[in-house]
C-alpha cells in the first residue's frame, strides 16, 4: 500500500467543485422529474417534446442515468479529493457523448445551446479532475 502525499488546493478547486456538484444534481433532478413524468416535467415542454421524450430509446435514457449519477458521484469526490473520481467523471463524459450525439442525430433535441453547455461542462469536469490529479489535489 502506497501513500500518496497531496497538495493542499486552492479556493478555486473548491468553487469548481461545487459548482460541479449542483450542475450535476441539476442533472439528477432532471433525470428523475423525467422518470417519474411529474407534473412539473410535463409543463416545461410542448406535447411533442413530451412525445419525443417518451419515446426515447431505453439505452439514451440510460445513458442519461449513467450521465447524472456518475457525475454527481464524481462531483462528491471531488470535493472529498479522491482521484477515482477521474473515471467516474470519464464515465458521465462518454454517457453524455452517446445520449446528446442520439438527439442531434435524431433532431430530438430543440434547445442547441443547452445541449452545447452539457457536452461542454462534461468536457471540462474530465479536463479539471485530470489536472487535479496532475497537482496532486487528488489522493
Amino acid at each position: 500500500m502506497t501513500n500518496t502525499l497531496t497538495s493542499k488546493p486552492p479556493i478555486w478547486f473548491w468553487i469548481v467543485s461545487v459548482i460541479a456538484l449542483i450542475w450535476n444534481a441539476m442533472g439528477v433532478n432532471a433525470y428523475l422529474q423525467q422518470a417519474y413524468n411529474t407534473e412539473s416535467y410535463r409543463t416545461m415542454y410542448t406535447e411533442e417534446q413530451l412525445e419525443i421524450a417518451a419515446n426515447m430509446p431505453i439505452w439514451v435514457t440510460a445513458a442519461f442515468a449513467i450521465a447524472v449519477f456518475a457525475g454527481t458521484i464524481a462531483a462528491i469526490g471531488l470535493l472529498l479529493k479522491k482521484s477515482w473520481s477521474v473515471k467516474l467523471w470519464i464515465l458521465s463524459l462518454i454517457a453524455v457523448i452517446v445520449q446528446m450525439g442520439y438527439t442531434l442525430i435524431n433532431g430530438c433535441e430543440s434547445n442547441m445551446i443547452m445541449t452545447i453547455m452539457i457536452v461542454a461542462f462534461a468536457f471540462i469536469f474530465v479536463w479539471f479532475a485530470k489536472m487535479s490529479k496532475t497537482k496532486n489535489w487528488l489522493g
